[in-house]
């Protein structure tokens, strides 16, 4: 029994880290974003975190599917600085802002489809 928990254990550690994630977001290219009238999508992450991996799944489909929308990430646990200005509390959020609106919060969702509706409200 407690190879077979060490087994799960490493393989979801494994499939979190399977998919590419870093931190992207910066205060110059977020503010610039918003002065340009941009959709900017923001997803707080964590490494072993696998809520997280499947976000940032669906968010790299998103970033093929839309454009002209920008996707931004950073890691809540070693970005503490990003979280704090952006009043990121949890891994698993993803913030949509509109021009300098934030436009909707989400905290856990890991379905496509209402994913994709919050970034499709703003287009």
């Amino acid at each position: 029994m407690k190879n077979i928990s060490i087994l799960i254990i490493v393989f979801f550690s494994i499939s979190s880290y399977a998919i590419s994630k870093e931190t992207t977001f910066s205060n110059e290219i977020f503010k610039k974003a918003q002065l340009e009238g941009k959709t900017v999508v923001i997803n707080s992450w964590n490494k072993t975190c696998t809520t997280c991996a499947k976000q940032v799944k669906i968010l790299n489909q998103a970033k093929k599917d839309f454009k002209d929308v920008v996707f931004l990430s950073f890691e809540q646990t070693k970005d503490k600085e990003i979280a704090k200005s952006l009043g990121v509390n949890y891994w698993t959020t993803i913030v949509v802002y509109k021009d300098s609106k934030e436009i909707s919060r989400t905290i856990g969702q890991t379905n496509k489809d209402k994913i994709y509706l919050q970034i499709k409200s703003l287009q």
